[in-house]
């Protein structure tokens, strides 16, 4: 079992935010492992996630609106992944008529 290791605060941390739709699963000094679940039209408060990967579980649809008043569509399918080489804010919409799932690899320096 891997024991739970802070790692840099993030001023807007989704798992605090909203322990609805983010929680952590596995968490050490190298990666912090959150699994992310939202209903049918869902959304979350503007929140930051650091460098790392997101793995899709589920097909899904997300509307992304940004701080600088920017908005991005992502669609992507089961099995695809993303990754970010920053920290990134957004504030999620689910977009899609079913359950979400992902899981987000949240890297440490």
């Amino acid at each position: 079992m891997a024991s739970a290791v802070p790692g840099p605060a993030l001023e807007r941390d989704p798992v605090k935010l909203d322990p609805q739709h983010y929680t952590v699963e596995l968490e050490n000094d190298r990666v912090r492992v959150v699994r992310i679940l939202y209903g049918a039209g869902e959304k979350s408060p503007m929140h930051q996630h650091p460098p790392g990967v997101v793995v899709f579980v589920t097909d899904g649809k997300f509307k992304f609106d940004f701080p600088d008043g920017t908005s991005e569509a992502i669609e992507k399918k089961a099995g695809e992944i993303m990754y970010f080489a920053e920290k990134w804010e957004h504030q999620p919409e689910s977009l899609t008529g079913e359950r979400f799932e992902a899981v987000y690899i949240e890297l440490r320096p």
